[in-house]
């Protein structure tokens, strides 16, 4: 099946635009993206969307917080939530590239499918971190197949993915780690509770937040809303904001041009050194010279 895989992926990528080169392809699947890189690669920031990630070749790693999840091939990694986080591939050549695909979760379709089942899954009891990696195989695996080669026909796409991705949905809902992807789908889940304090976060993190706003935002207490945010996403809520402004000020500074005083206030910083000294102790270097190293890297 990973043989299949790989095919598929490969041959959309050599394809499209005649090109063949490494980088993330947006495919006509909505949701559905596909990567290729010969290179081993620094651990690159970004925020991670409700999604699964699955490794056809090569092997990945990612930081959220303080949890390192590492997955290879055949294996995917599962986000129920939207989290800043650090990605290294860490299994590449130029011989032998890493090659994934992504497929961003529709929330509405999950819920429909689990509404359907017989014996819908129920939320373990114990809370754990919203992401988990798993290995992927079988019914899923095929899935996915069919659902790649659905490209070679975009005509199909409209007709027939809606149906590929209700199966994926079913699968995920009736496999083994049922009790964990059925928090999605579930509308009060304190999974998805956290999730809409997240999007006060991601919609005000220039601003000033007041921790009793995002609980009440979570219908939670104070105390209850900071362990349940904790154990979801492997840092606090002061945490998930700085990484988000800090995200944020590196993307003004790598794709907009602005020079370390406008990003960190455009981001909500009042001090330009702290912005620098927070930035450092994220990505390891001060945001010149970073900015430097990063534009030194292979492209």
């Amino acid at each position: 099946m990973s043989s299949n895989l790989k095919d598929a992926i490969l041959r959309y990528i050599d394809t499209h635009d005649g090109d063949g080169e490494d980088g993330i392809y947006r495919t006509v699947i909505d949701g559905l993206f596909l990567m290729r890189t010969s290179h081993q690669d620094m651990p690159k920031p970004m925020v991670y969307r409700p999604a699964l990630c699955l490794v056809v070749q090569g092997a990945k790693q990612v930081m959220f917080g303080d949890e390192l999840f590492a997955f290879g091939e055949m294996q995917a990694l599962v986000v129920s939530l939207a989290l800043p986080a650090f990605g290294k591939v860490v299994g590449a050549s130029t011989e032998t590239p890493f090659l994934a695909l992504a497929l961003e979760f529709d929330i509405g379709v999950m819920r429909q499918v689990m509404e359907e089942l017989d014996d819908p899954p129920r939320p373990a009891a114990d809370a754990g971190p919203a992401v988990f990696v798993d290995a992927l195989d079988g019914q899923l695996a095929d899935c996915f197949l069919r659902l790649l080669r659905l490209l070679d026909t975009p005509k199909a796409v409209p007709v027939l993915s809606p149906a590929i991705m209700r199966e994926i949905c079913f699968w995920l809902l009736t496999g083994p780690n049922r009790d964990k992807i059925c928090k999605l789908a579930l509308p009060d889940s304190h999974t998805q509770r956290i999730a809409r304090a997240l999007h006060v976060l991601r919609d005000h993190f220039a601003e000033p937040i007041r921790i009793e706003r995002l609980a009440e935002t979570a219908r939670m207490s104070p105390s209850s809303f900071h362990q349940h945010f904790k154990t979801l996403t492997a840092m606090t809520p002061l945490q998930y904001q700085k990484h988000l402004r800090l995200l944020e000020a590196r993307r003004l500074m790598v794709a907009d041009g602005s020079n370390v005083a406008e990003a960190a206030y455009e981001v909500g910083y009042e001090s330009a050194s702290q912005f620098s000294r927070e930035y450092a102790r994220m990505f390891g270097a001060p945001p010149k010279r970073s900015l430097a190293e990063l534009k030194a890297l292979p492209a």
